[in-house]
């Protein structure tokens, strides 16, 4: 596997109902107030019904070693949301798995480690697989599989990303459409 970073360098900044307005350096988007910016979070569930989680890497720009799904990034300018994710997903955990989406929220968090903010449109995308995770270092520091009540009851111990909750409810609801 060949170990990458997530620091792409461009974002697309987008309005509430995703149409791209126009591109922006990666960390001037995150620059408070944070500017609203396309992002995704890809939620793996196993056979067994158990989640994937990530302990984000401790020097991740922005709320590092805080757990949070599998993964999440941005796509870059004109890449498709669901083949950026499934790349992101090979270079962040070597697991190759076809993903679908399943819907949108907007959130805006400030990381308190680095004032940094988060302000995104957030695809959430499921996919399934029983490959355990190879992960880079540069990007997690940790994986565990937690069934989804789990995270409800605060386990993982440890911070949780801001936006995991939100987008665990889109990801359940996808889960119980597709009848998984």
């Amino acid at each position: 596997m060949i170990e990458q970073t997530n620091e792409r360098r461009r974002v697309m900044l987008v309005d509430a109902g995703g149409t791209v307005l126009a591109e922006a350096d990666k960390l001037a988007a995150h620059e408070a107030p944070g500017s609203l910016h396309l992002a995704f979070s890809v939620f793996l569930y196993r056979s067994d019904g158990r989640l994937l989680l990530q302990r984000r890497a401790a020097q991740k720009y922005h709320f590092p070693l805080y757990w949070a799904n599998a993964c999440c990034s941005h796509p870059e300018p004109g890449e498709p949301v669901v083949a950026s994710a499934e790349r992101r997903l090979r270079e962040e955990l070597g697991i190759d798995c076809r993903l679908t989406a399943v819907g949108t929220f907007v959130y805006r968090a400030v990381c308190p480690t680095s004032g940094l903010v988060e302000h995104e449109l957030d695809h959430v995308l499921l996919g399934r697989t029983d490959r355990e995770p190879v992960p880079a270092p540069s990007e997690v520091a940790a994986t565990c599989w937690v069934l989804p009540e789990d995270i409800a009851a605060g386990r993982p111990a440890g911070d949780h990303a801001p936006w995991l909750a939100p987008g665990l409810d889109l990801a359940e609801a996808g889960r119980s459409a597709a009848g998984w």
